[in-house]
């Protein structure tokens, strides 16, 4: 049998080889065939998951909670040292220097991420803005947002940190941040669904090795990760209701 694995589409195209060369070390680690399939937008993704075509899944704080409530996924491993942070952006030369001197109106160039989008939104509470007073112009990649900003075509841009720092140099000097999230708790895990789950432990364990040897330590060099480390149900569960609490 074959089994389907997927990345949230947020991810920097420049780990694009690195995903592959992650499932090739997976599977010949697990003797499982396991097919990695790239979306390409988030409706294309949800599309898969509604179909049950997805058995493995690195994804976002906001996908993670529903794969975990309603697909019946579980957590398997997340990213040592890392969470998902917002960054707000403007450009270079905009006269904003703080989030308060938003007016109503405001351009907003964002991806569909949509964790990113709800913690960007809450740091613009303080300016009164919501997503009734603003103009949201939805682009397909990090890049092409900041593009928008770069133009003039917006004000500010949505970023999740660890693609705006992955942003050229020539890119990034450009543009200023203007607020960081700081939330520290929310971060991308990696998910196993139903069809897969008997192979859970030996999926973590693994993972949380990779770094003992060259071959893993190579492998997750090439998606720009300091290793894994192992997530509870309790854990992932904390983490969607801390999202669900962001949202209401």
């Amino acid at each position: 049998m074959t089994y389907n694995f997927t990345v949230n589409p947020d991810f920097n195209p420049s780990h694009l080889s690195g995903w592959f060369i992650f499932n090739t070390w997976l599977q010949k680690t697990l003797g499982e065939a396991i097919h990695l399939e790239l979306y390409n937008d988030a409706g294309a993704l949800q599309q898969a998951i509604t179909d049950e075509s997805v058995d493995l899944i690195y994804a976002n704080p906001f996908n993670a909670a529903k794969l975990v409530r309603e697909n019946g996924f579980q957590p398997v491993v997340a990213p040592t040292r890392t969470s998902d942070e917002a960054i707000i952006v403007v450009s270079a030369d905009s006269p904003v220097t703080e989030v308060e001197q938003l007016q109503p109106g405001t351009r907003i160039a964002t991806t569909s991420d949509p964790d990113v989008r709800l913690m960007s939104m809450i740091m613009l509470e303080p300016a009164d803005l919501n997503t009734e007073n603003t103009q949201i112009d939805e682009r397909d990649s990090y890049v092409l947002v900041a593009k928008e900003l770069i133009q003039g075509k917006v004000d500010v841009g949505f970023f999740l940190a660890e693609a705006y720092h992955d942003i050229s140099n020539v890119i990034r000097q450009q543009l200023r941040p203007l607020v960081s999230s700081q939330i520290q708790v929310i971060h991308h895990v990696l998910l196993i669904g139903p069809r897969l789950a008997h192979r859970h432990a030996d999926m973590q364990q693994a993972l949380l090795s990779m770094d003992n040897n060259d071959k893993g330590k190579g492998v997750l060099t090439s998606l720009a990760l300091p290793g894994w480390q192992s997530v509870e149900q309790e854990e992932t569960e904390f983490m969607i209701d801390l999202m669900d609490t962001l949202e209401s």
